[in-house]
């Protein structure tokens, strides 16, 4: 019989459709494998095309003054970077649209994907990420940044070469209120973190554990919105992602290319999206928050039920979920 459980952090409710469970093999979409070539004539993010991309903002370089990532300004980007926020409707609640967007190029090679990079690779990432997130937060227009990764077809991803954006609002997100509302309100009921608080229980009952480092922890959650949904949380409680330190930061570019690496291994390098939630420096003490970072499979798509209703239909069971992943052995 399916249960429905209910995910305390996103205030979802979930049927977990237990009788419809889908082994790894059903969700692999075989296409997905198909070799791609490190170098494309046409993609502007190749080493060699860089001209043909938008006005660099940053970038990291090896010794011989060679690029290894680089972010430059989204060429089309859905906010303008110039000029202030302007209200246009004060009963509409409407302002112009000012805000900071970047693509962050993650490698010269069209496929350089993170499940093969070498550790150092995906701690230079990681540490690119905390540069432009710094930088965005430095802004005063910009009120929320949303760090995040469309990988493959079925995820949103409109060039192949590996790349990670970064987008700088005027406004905080309502799902990002709605979430914060939540975290506080079960603070007030409990006098505890309810992000610390469901780490620990995951960490005690180890069913839905993937992995964890000296900092950080890997699970699916116990109402994983959709299939093989996985969340990477700081042991240590902080609101804001800036704050790690760089023995964190070691450990998280360690688990989070693990946990991609046994992703595409398990799911035949699936479509996927990966966003850090996280609030801003400032804020980084608030008690009741606590930045993580969400790996979700583009496995499933929602249809009628989950429009009509808010709900979702997980196709997989949590725990063997994690079981799979436990097992599955990254790529070489």
């Amino acid at each position: 019989m399916s249960e429905i459980r209910y995910n305390a952090i996103t205030g979802d409710w979930v049927i977990i459709a237990v009788e419809r469970a889908k082994r790894p093999m059903n969700f692999a979409d075989v296409s997905q494998t198909i070799e791609t070539p490190s170098f494309v004539e046409s993609c502007p993010f190749c080493r060699g095309n860089e001209s043909t991309s938008a006005d660099e903002e940053f970038r990291i370089s090896d010794e011989k003054g060679n690029w290894k990532i680089r972010s430059v300004r989204n060429k089309f980007s859905a906010l303008a970077g110039s000029g202030d926020p302007v209200i246009l409707d004060q009963s509409r609640k409407t302002i112009n649209g000012v805000g900071r967007h970047e693509v962050i190029i993650e490698s010269p090679l069209h496929n350089h994907i993170i499940a093969f990079h070498s550790p150092d690779e995906t701690y230079n990432l990681l540490s690119v990420y905390r540069n432009r997130f710094l930088n965005f937060y430095s802004d005063s227009r910009v009120k929320h940044v949303i760090l995040y990764k469309n990988h493959g077809p079925d995820a949103g991803t409109s060039l192949e070469h590996p790349h990670s954006q970064i987008v700088g609002t005027p406004v905080i997100p309502g799902q990002v209120i709605q979430r914060l509302n939540l975290a506080e309100k079960s603070m007030i009921e409990t006098g505890k973190c309810l992000y610390c608080q469901t780490m620990s229980e995951e960490l005690t009952e180890k069913k839905r554990l993937i992995d964890e480092t000296e900092h950080f922890v890997a699970f699916i959650p116990f109402a994983s919105l959709s299939p093989y949904h996985v969340w990477i949380f700081p042991k240590k409680h902080s609101a804001c992602f800036s704050t790690a330190c760089a023995e964190a930061m070691t450990d998280l570019s360690i688990l989070l290319h693990k946990i991609l690496g046994k992703l595409y291994t398990a799911l035949h390098n699936p479509s996927f999206n990966f966003v850090i939630r996280s609030l801003s420096p400032i804020e980084s003490d608030l008690p009741y928050f606590h930045w993580y970072l969400a790996i979700v499979p583009r496995l499933s798509k929602a249809a009628g039920f989950e429009l009509g209703t808010g709900m979702y239909i997980n196709s997989s069971v949590p725990e063997l979920s994690a079981e799979n992943l436990r097992a599955a052995v990254p790529p070489v």
